[in-house]
């Protein structure tokens, strides 16, 4: 079930492969697949980057051995020698840019502070683009931080808007790799207006972006204290809603988590409901399947079935595992409700079971539902079952209600007809004059 709906293969072409990492590290820890093809997998992945003694170690793993071929140790000693060189040019750089007078001599007109920077200190453009040199050659060797302050150095002086784009996907991925949530969705922000104001050549590079941003925020999101909500208000926006029917429906999985565990946002399941309808025929696991089975097919039994799945899913997902609880809650939460809303008389036990829970915890789950949710229901001991009060409207409020609507639909028809006879009235003026 667990390597049956991974998500990890589909993501690694739209990961930078410091960020693949961890799900690989993770995959290991769950052992979804054999521990021998994973550690295979992570020598594959970095065995052609800066990263000597991790590759060696891992080598050692692959290879059941204490001693490593004499071509790492020359790697290594080749990777500190441009590492120094690089160091040494960036940090002339660093000194005359955190000197007092430089730093108040900075202006927000990056033209105006590398024509200051040339007049009075012989800085070049080669001058800022070690800084971006250093930054990346620091990333590649596994240095995240000394990486995230690099770039931001090179970005605040840069000119080149190419390289200053993928010196903010750099910094984004050193803040996510080290942990700093609130700067790694400061520059989540940043690359999300630089890729919808940016001109881009074709429409496609434009839709590539906009997926390797869908996948790099996951980290973001599932992370950071407001990220539920902040998936949710960018991933419903009808460009990015159109970049996952377009290229990448699995991150259905994600938003839909999103929606169900946020209280706030019950409001957009009915969109997100759509959206599953449309891509079921291009994707579908059990988490989408139990949103289909419960609000469009109404299919208890089948909400149950696929719940118990989501349960396994979502604990060996590197992004869910940690909304597994929450995720249960909420879904037992909506097969109540929306149970209880076509049902006056029901069977706790078989309410029970349909929420996946004894019958002991069952009837504690449907006390205390009633208790928050304040559904005006009683629960009957003796026959073991939940009595639905349904309001009954009366016949003289449900006319009154409909009048009130159609007072207000007279209004607005007559509002447009006056504001169409203005119009008309002005453009027979004007053929007139």
């Amino acid at each position: 079930m667990a390597a049956k709906h991974d998500l990890t293969l589909r993501m690694i072409p739209f990961l930078d492969r410091h960020l693949v990492f961890p799900l690989l590290d993770f995959l290991e820890l769950k052992e979804v697949y054999a521990s021998g093809d994973l550690v295979q997998a992570k020598y594959d992945l970095f065995k052609n980057s800066n990263m000597v003694d991790f590759i060696a170690e891992l080598y050692k793993k692959l290879e059941k051995t204490d001693e490593v071929p004499k071509e790492f140790t020359e790697k290594r000693e080749k990777v500190l020698s441009q590492m120094e060189e690089l160091r040494t040019k960036a940090q002339r750089v660093m000194d005359v840019l955190e000197k007092p007078e430089v730093i108040a001599a900075l202006r927000q007109d990056k033209a105006q502070n590398l024509e200051y920077l040339k007049e009075n200190y012989q800085f070049t453009e080669e001058s800022i683009n070690i800084l971006y040199e250093f930054g990346q050659y620091q990333y590649s060797c596994g240095h995240y931080g000394e990486a995230a302050d690099y770039l931001y150095h090179y970005r605040v002086l840069a000119t080149d808007v190419e390289r200053s784009l993928a010196a903010t996907w750099g910094k984004m991925a050193a803040e996510i790799l080290t942990g700093n949530w609130d700067a790694a969705l400061e520059e989540m922000q940043k690359l999300r207006e630089a890729i919808d104001q940016k001109s881009f050549t074709s429409p496609l590079q434009q839709l590539q972006q906009r997926t390797w941003l869908l996948h790099w925020s996951l980290f973001v999101f599932f992370n950071h204290p407001k990220g539920r909500d902040g998936i949710v208000d960018m991933f419903l926006t009808p460009q990015y809603i159109n970049t996952i029917q377009t290229s990448c429906p699995w991150i259905l999985r994600y938003l839909t988590t999103a929606v169900v565990t946020n209280k706030r946002r019950k409001h957009q399941l009915k969109e997100l409901v759509k959206i599953i309808e449309q891509e079921t025929y291009e994707y579908k696991d059990p988490v989408t399947e139990f949103v289909e089975a419960l609000f469009v097919n109404f299919d208890f039994e089948g909400a149950q079935k696929k719940l118990k799945e989501c349960e396994s899913v979502l604990s060996h997902d590197f992004f869910l595992a940690a909304s597994h609880e929450d995720f249960l809650e909420s879904a037992r939460q909506f097969i109540s409700e929306t149970y209880c809303r076509i049902h006056q008389k029901i069977d706790i036990k078989e309410m029970s079971q349909r929420l996946n829970l004894s019958q002991e915890e069952g009837e504690k789950w449907i006390v205390n539902l009633i208790r928050d949710t304040r559904v005006d229901a009683k629960i009957d001991f003796e026959e073991n079952t939940v009595i639905m009060n349904t309001p009954v409207t009366s016949i003289y409020q449900q006319v009154i209600e409909r009048t009130k609507g159609l007072s207000f639909r007279s209004q607005v028809l007559a509002t447009t007809i006056k504001r169409r006879e203005a119009v008309a009235q002005n453009t027979s003026n004007e053929i007139a004059a």
